[in-house]
């Protein structure tokens, strides 16, 4: 296969399928937007089905199409740091100390803005409910996804003893085995669409727990299991992966979560937080 993938399909365009040219059409049209695009997103915006995004993948010599989307990235206008270079905020080569921290910060208050303009009432609302009424609550997520977990955890450890967190995946997939119709898990993952999380959150489902996903893609193979879906914003493409600013939308999700917890369990909350407050006093000088 050559590096630019583009000119790769269009020489094999002639020859593919009917279905395999509407999505190459579709690509080429939107080549800039589809790096972003969960494969879900792209079969329904291009028409086609998630198989035939696959094996038009394979049939360039790519392993899938997380594969395809990388390629696509690194033909695209980006700058060393996987930025877009049609966003004001990309930080490129020449940029002063100060220029740097300034468009940082612009994509860091873009990506909450954009997390509070997807926030829903209703699911929130939902969520808590869940979390409450709660025996255990597992705070899952594999790679970067599971430092957010790890936050996650730290934050409602402080309110609460229900709120459990496991690193290893392995330990994961053997708890969420053993969850049932008392158990929530509290699941991150921007993608929503990795084999570890598939080996979570399919136990846990069939095992009655509910599940509430924080995501970026609100269709996505996650988001088909789960009860509740939280969404984050911020766009991230390939050579973005583990993002600052997809970061922060999913903390701006975790703090809000938090406080709505609080808010509907005053009393036990205010008792907990005072007791952890006084244990970590301690450890101060």
């Amino acid at each position: 296969m050559q590096s630019n993938i583009l000119d790769f399909i269009s020489q094999q365009y002639n020859t593919m399928t009917r279905s395999s040219k509407k999505l190459a059409d579709y690509i080429f049209t939107n080549k800039s937007m589809v790096q972003y695009m969960s494969i879900t997103s792209l079969a329904e915006a291009s028409g086609v089905s998630e198989a035939t995004i696959t094996r038009f993948c394979r049939g360039l010599g790519l392993a899938g199409y997380n594969e395809f989307k990388l390629a696509l990235a690194r033909v695209d206008h980006t700058t060393v740091t996987g930025d877009p270079t049609d966003t004001g905020a990309a930080v490129i080569d020449g940029d002063s100390f100060e220029n740097v921290c300034r468009k940082l910060y612009q994509t860091d208050v873009k990506a909450m803005s954009e997390t509070l303009e997807l926030m829903d009432t209703d699911s929130t609302a939902k969520a808590v409910d869940l979390l409450s009424d709660a025996r255990r609550v597992f705070c899952f997520g594999q790679g970067g996804s599971n430092v957010m977990a790890m936050e996650a955890w730290a934050r409602f450890s402080t309110a609460s003893s229900q709120f459990l967190h496991i690193e290893d995946s392995h330990m994961q997939a053997m708890a969420a085995a053993l969850c049932d119709e008392q158990d929530v898990i509290l699941f991150f993952s921007y993608s929503g669409s990795t084999r570890d999380m598939l080996d979570v959150l399919r136990p846990a489902k069939n095992g009655g727990a509910k599940i509430i996903l924080i995501t970026h893609f609100s269709n996505s193979p996650a988001a088909a299991l789960s009860d509740v879906i939280l969404l984050c914003g911020s766009n991230e493409s390939p050579l973005q992966s583990g993002s600052i600013a997809a970061k922060i939308g999913q903390m701006f999700i975790i703090d809000y979560l938090f406080y709505a917890y609080c808010l509907k369990n005053p009393e036990r909350c205010a008792k907990a937080r005072e007791a952890t407050a006084q244990a970590t006093a301690r450890k101060l000088l």
